[in-house]
């Protein structure tokens, strides 16, 4: 009888919040941010195709319902992550990319560690830094952009800070994890200070699922 109680109740909330949005936004946008959701969801379990069916046909019915809007966010976005670069890296020569569609899997093969900078409309990025080879003793990397499913892998004895935030999503660090609306994480390695090899992460996405696993 309580679980019937409380499932109501969630359910109600639910169709509450629901429609709350649906007169802010609009039901097809709703819909669109769910089927975006969904969509890098399926991309992390593996079903890629679908994965980016899903976030393709999510982002057209946005893109028709607010195109002002979404040129407004692109437009912000970018230039938040141009100045966030330029501040971030002020002493320091960096790599700063930038793309609309982007998938990005540097976790099979050992590849170079220095500070970049990376923006994208749609990004899939899968780090492995046990695999890395690193310029500096110290890296800073930021990864930034509308819609991401990031996947980071750091090894135990490499010095990590992170500062993580979604509008919409999760962030996972190992025993911090947010989920839903507005999460914000600031996450530091008891060995940070005394790490002979750091790495400073700073992720930002509107719409994101960000995992960052300790080995």
């Amino acid at each position: 009888m309580e679980n019937r109680k409380r499932n109501t109740a969630i359910a109600l909330i639910v169709f509450g919040i629901i429609i709350l949005f649906g007169k802010l936004l609009g039901f097809f946008t709703i819909v669109a941010l769910c089927m975006i959701w969904f969509g890098a969801h399926r991309i992390r379990t593996s079903r890629q195709s679908s994965g980016y069916i899903l976030i393709a046909i999510g982002s057209l019915i946005i893109i028709s319902e607010h195109l002002t809007l979404i040129i407004a966010i692109l437009v912000l976005s970018l230039g938040l992550f141009y100045w966030k670069s330029k501040r971030t890296h002020k002493h320091a020569t960096y790599t700063q990319k930038q793309s609309f569609i982007q998938s990005l899997r540097w976790d099979r093969e050992p590849w170079v560690l220095k500070h970049m900078s990376i923006w994208n409309v749609v990004g899939e990025i899968h780090m492995d830094l046990s695999k890395a080879l690193p310029e500096e003793k110290e890296v800073t990397l930021i990864l930034q952009g509308i819609v991401g499913d990031v996947d980071i892998t750091v090894p135990e004895d490499m010095g990590l800070i992170v500062h993580a935030s979604v509008l919409f999503g999760q962030v996972d660090i190992r025993s911090e994890k947010e989920t839903g609306l507005l999460n914000k994480v600031i996450w530091q390695s008891a060995n940070y200070e005394t790490s002979t090899q750091k790495v400073k992460l700073s992720l930002s996405y509107i719409v994101g699922d960000l995992d960052i696993r300790i080995l």
